[in-house]
């Protein structure tokens, strides 16, 4: 039988469904992913920690899910948003249906919901949080249980869902370099295109001193995704300026990015309603490509084409065509560069694979000259 639920948004706005997966209820930032496909990769990102997930494609859970597109140990999300999940799955690799894998994990979600209504007030007012519950809640008590919630401005969401003890990811074939990955919430296709690359990688804790990193001697550095206000995070800035100053290549990408602004005197700052999804158009400005990307992030590096605001050694690489936010950034003298957004692709196009090609070019460069100063 079904059970009527609701998703109620902090300014009392109401959107009636019915339950799917788990049953209680959830709290949560209210924000949406464009993505058609992807759904399993979308609940297992760690960048989505803290957010109430809401998928603008109108079909969920078509083809089920499986083990292999799994992003992290599980899913992510604080709650899921759909307008149809179908009453059945196919897929050669499916090993269970959608509303059994988040019963399973305990994800509370809501199906029937009017997706379009829901997106096209959080363009018009911006993200805001919400919870899901079920039909029968006091409206007006829950309400005020969601504006008690914290807002996600200020939030340090990293070290919540970094691992807590360090761990290798071997190479696949012969080890060709060492890379230190600062875990705040990788995600898994990011680590397996370093292996594949040749990179044993050394997956560290978000709350890694600096001289520890500093000692380690490391190839690279790579900073990863993760949630929550890259303001909230300055432990991790002292690190990157400091590996960076002994010449070892960093590349960070979503909260990565940021973080590298951050630590080169760089501003941070909410967006309206972020970019989530795997159509966002890019604009390289070295030779005017324009890649097709995919996206998971509410917060972007104050700047424009000209350049960033109290980050003289910074240079824009990459704009957003869409609103012209800053998509990626390099150092002018330190072999440095950041992406705003997802280049391993999990889901989404491959346009920017290259960018872990470049990772490891930067890391080959570096070899080749300790070898000439030697």
């Amino acid at each position: 039988m079904p059970h009527p639920a609701v998703l109620i948004l902090e300014d009392g706005r109401a959107f009636r469904g019915e339950a799917h997966g788990a049953r209680g209820t959830a709290f949560g930032e209210v924000v949406f992913n464009t993505s058609m496909t992807g759904y399993q990769e979308v609940l297992t990102d760690p960048s989505y920690s803290g957010q109430i997930v809401t998928m603008t494609y109108p079909l969920i859970g078509n083809y089920g899910v499986n083990a292999e597109d799994e992003e992290s140990a599980g899913p992510q999300v604080a709650g899921f948003v759909l307008h149809e999940a179908p009453p059945a799955y196919s897929n050669w690799r499916a090993a269970e249906s959608l509303d059994a894998y988040l019963q399973r994990h305990g994800v509370i979600a809501i199906t029937g919901v009017d997706t379009r209504a829901l997106t096209r007030h959080i363009r018009s007012l911006g993200s805001m949080r919400g919870a899901i519950a079920p039909a029968e809640v006091d409206a007006d008590e829950l309400v005020r249980q969601i504006r008690a919630q914290p807002q996600m401005a200020g939030l340090d969401l990293a070290c919540g869902v970094s691992t807590d003890e360090r761990y290798l990811v071997p190479p696949a074939g012969e080890t060709r370099y060492r890379v230190l990955a600062y875990d705040f919430g990788v995600k898994s296709h990011s680590l397996k295109l370093l292996a594949q690359r040749g990179c044993e990688v050394t997956v560290l804790p978000a709350t890694t001193p600096t001289e520890e990193i500093v000692a380690a001697g490391a190839d690279g550095l790579f900073v990863s995704n993760g949630p929550g206000d890259p303001e909230a995070v300055g432990h991790a800035l002292d690190a990157i300026r400091a590996l960076s100053g002994t010449g070892t290549p960093v590349f960070g990408i979503c909260l990565g990015h940021q973080l590298i602004a951050r630590a080169f005197g760089a501003e941070t700052y909410k967006l309206k309603y972020g970019h989530r999804g795997g159509n966002h158009p890019v604009r390289r400005l070295s030779d005017g490509a324009v890649e097709i990307t995919a996206q998971n992030h509410g917060f972007a590096v104050r700047g424009d084409e000209g350049g960033i605001p109290g980050a003289p050694e910074l240079q824009v690489t990459h704009m957003n065509l869409n609103d012209g936010t800053v998509e990626g950034l390099q150092h002018r003298d330190r072999p440095v560069f950041s992406v705003q957004y997802h280049p391993e692709a999990a889901p989404g196009p491959h346009d920017s694979r290259y960018l872990f090609d470049r990772f490891v070019d930067e890391m080959e460069r570096r070899a080749q000259q300790m070898q000439i100063d030697a």
